[in-house]
């Protein structure tokens, strides 16, 4: 791994692991979107270039000359309205990513995949591993099915192809550089800045700090199996929703909420949200349908595969919801 190209490297993920591979020696050429926020990739040592999944030419530009791939760019939005979008950047897009790479005969690709494409455990006596696939027709959303059908044309192309990838999933991490900030990062620093007078009785997820996340992804590079699939979460991080807010008000030394709704509450608000409010004001919703459907999903995670195979680094977790409220509270966020 000398040449690095790393696509959405001003993501909260993509920041990270533009850093680890910074870490790790090698040379890193930043693929972000035309005017995008690039302060999460600010004074660093990278040839940022300018380009976009849904456009062919930019990714053949950005594959030349590099070694090794991280493709962690994905167009993240849950609403409804965003389907179309969602479908041209993250499965056409990753689609021509992968061809590019393999007429630029790139050694090895990373493939940010997600735990959307493994699905809630269907056993809910046992947290969920690499061998489940998530059903596309229960997918909570376009975004879930598109991570779905992404990394489907992945392994295809593992099998039809020889593309050297591999498929990371990463849980649910949390940890600075956090600007948008993400549903689970917005959680965390209301939580911890004692603005949730109540919270959504919902199922659960796994909690992983975001530097062992983009270590897991360095590691997946140089150690993961061809044609694999790892989950990249806490081997203790299954936690229910309460617990989580518990450890980020504790972190942030608020209260804890005491009140819990029912999710038809916000399942409601999230069809006024989605409906109503953003149709007239053509603003993002807070709140979605897809975003609610999957709150109610238990997002527990078996990560074994990558703590052993990829030596995926397990940060304590009171240590990881320290890191992410000091950030929120250091920027004012």
């Amino acid at each position: 791994m000398n040449q690095v190209l790393v696509t959405g490297a001003n993501g909260f993920i993509g920041a990270h692991v533009v850093r680890a591979v910074i870490d790790a020696g090698a040379e890193v050429r930043a693929m972000v979107r035309p005017g995008s926020d690039q302060r999460n990739l600010d004074a660093l040592p990278i040839e940022i270039l300018h380009g976009d999944l849904t456009d062919s030419a930019s990714l053949e530009d950005a594959v030349t000359g590099v070694d090794t791939l991280f493709n962690v760019a994905a167009r993240y939005d849950l609403s409804r309205r965003a389907r179309r979008d969602a479908f041209r950047a993250n499965v056409d897009g990753t689609r021509a990513l992968m061809l590019a790479a393999l007429r630029a005969q790139i050694d090895r690709v990373v493939h940010t995949s997600s735990v959307a494409a493994i699905g809630p455990p269907r056993d809910l006596s046992r947290p969920a591993d690499e061998s489940q696939w998530a059903d596309i027709d229960r997918a909570p959303g376009p975004y879930e099915e598109t991570k779905i059908l992404s990394e489907r044309l992945v392994h295809e192309l593992v099998q039809t192809e020889s593309l050297p990838a591999v498929c990371v999933q990463p849980t649910a991490p949390i940890g600075p550089l956090d600007f948008k900030p993400t549903p689970t990062g917005r959680l965390i620093r209301d939580a911890a800045n004692g603005a949730m007078p109540a919270y959504i009785r919902t199922a659960g997820l796994n909690v992983v700090h975001v530097q062992d996340v983009a270590e897991g992804h360095v590691n997946a590079a140089t150690m993961g199996r061809i044609g694999e699939r790892y989950i990249l979460g806490h081997g203790e991080g299954n936690m229910t929703l309460r617990e989580i807010i518990e450890h980020a008000a504790v972190a942030g030394g608020a209260s804890v909420p005491r009140m819990a709704l029912p999710s038809t509450v916000a399942f409601a608000a999230a069809l006024i949200d989605e409906f109503l409010i953003s149709a007239l004001t053509r603003q993002q919703p807070r709140a979605t349908i897809a975003g609610v459907r999957l709150a109610r999903q238990r997002q527990f995670f078996d990560c074994r595969r990558a703590i052993q195979e990829l030596r995926l680094p397990q940060t304590d977790l009171d240590e990881t919801f320290n890191d992410a409220v000091t950030w929120f509270q250091k920027v004012g966020r």
